[in-house]
């Protein structure tokens, strides 16, 4: 399809969590900042996380009825079916009023009507899959779509090898180099005396396990000696304060959400988090030591996938989900006080690292509509 810089109209669809909606995001900064005059239109399901992000970052969202479908409550597939019916006719009235180039779709609920009516219609659709177990979602379009981008290697047996590019996830901007931030990240946290720093992401809303987890522990946290920045999520953030109110040590310094993240991962010497595509991502292209806890409560339990991909190649820790109220903190602590390992650790995650992860993707993007 022949277009120009002037004339190019994008789709980008999917969402649901951070980690659909930020690489989303990434791409559409860096198809603007190639072809400023794009028209760039999201799609997303209605009442989900991009109905609000996307606005907010500058972009216009049509929002679609879908939903997913529940393997537990099979009654109410009934509805989920025809969400279903009805977002399709939905999007192929956008693309026919949009009559974008090519439809990008990043996972989440929105992305599956959109992309098989754009591959219908025969235009070229190009996906995004941000994990190391590709969704059944993705599975299905693969069929269909001219491009899939991966983040991890060995994602032939998903989908076809000719489709295949490994282009890594995009992550949000100033994490490139964030060596150089140290200081200014102790200052920007209050971190006066050079004592190790543990990172706790419990997650932007909140992850119940490694929060209660660090609750259950506080007392051993408070007495290490050591520093520990805690995002708590919104969920957990008075629950945090108030169990803290039991100890006078300052050495614990909580946030309910962490906005500069650069300086957070620069002054980390040693990071819990979930396994999430998107935070993975993130620290491999920090190169830090992490101790991943995967949510089991994922579809096809695809954090755990996700993280022992990393395990595998001694890039990373791995503590379960319901073992880490006993054994997380007591194993970061260990890591904390192992320099060796640590150092093994970053420089392992450091080669899974793909830094030019948006321009990857949008090299294609262009190739598929010119």
């Amino acid at each position: 399809m022949k277009t120009t810089k002037h004339k190019i109209k994008i789709i980008i669809s999917g969402g649901g969590t951070g980690g659909h909606i930020f690489p989303a995001l990434a791409i559409a900064e860096e198809i603007k900042r190639r072809h400023v005059t794009a028209n760039i239109l999201f799609v997303g399901a209605k009442g989900r996380m991009e109905m609000e992000k996307v606005p907010a970052a500058g972009y216009r969202i049509i929002g679609l009825p879908v939903a997913g479908f529940r393997r537990k409550q099979l009654v109410k597939n009934f509805s989920v079916i025809f969400r279903l019916i009805v977002s399709l006719k939905k999007a192929k009235e956008i693309i026919k009023e949009f009559k974008p180039h090519i439809v990008v779709g990043v996972g989440g609920y929105a992305s599956g009507p959109m992309l098989r009516i754009a591959a219908r219609q025969g235009i070229p659709t190009l996906i995004q899959e941000q994990n190391s177990y590709a969704g059944i979602t993705n599975r299905l379009l693969a069929k269909k779509t001219k491009k899939i981008c991966v983040a991890y290697p060995d994602m032939d047996k998903y989908f076809p090898t000719d489709k295949i590019v490994l282009a890594g996830n995009p992550v949000r901007s100033g994490l490139t180099d964030t060596r150089g931030k140290v200081s200014e990240a102790r200052t920007y946290f209050n971190l006066e005396k050079k004592k190790p720093v543990l990172l706790i992401l419990g997650g932007s809303l909140g992850a119940r396990t490694i929060n209660r987890s660090v609750i259950e522990n506080l007392e051993l946290l408070t007495e290490s000696g050591i520093f520990v920045i805690w995002q708590t999520g919104t969920l957990y953030h008075s629950e945090a304060l108030e169990a803290m109110k039991s100890f006078s040590v300052k050495n614990i310094k909580i946030h309910d959400f962490i906005s500069r993240m650069d300086l957070a991962y620069a002054v980390a010497d040693v990071i819990i988090s979930r396994a999430g595509a998107g935070t993975i991502s993130e620290i491999c292209l920090v190169g830090k030591p992490v101790i991943l806890v995967p949510s089991p409560n994922v579809a096809e339990d695809h954090q755990t996938k996700n993280a022992m991909t990393l395990v595998d190649r001694e890039a990373a820790e791995i503590v379960k989900d319901d073992e880490a109220t006993e054994k997380l903190l007591p194993r970061a602590l260990i890591l904390l006080k192992d320099e060796d390992r640590q150092k093994q650790l970053g420089k392992n995650i450091s080669k899974l690292a793909l830094p030019d992860s948006a321009k990857l993707i949008v090299n294609e993007i262009e190739k598929l509509i010119q």
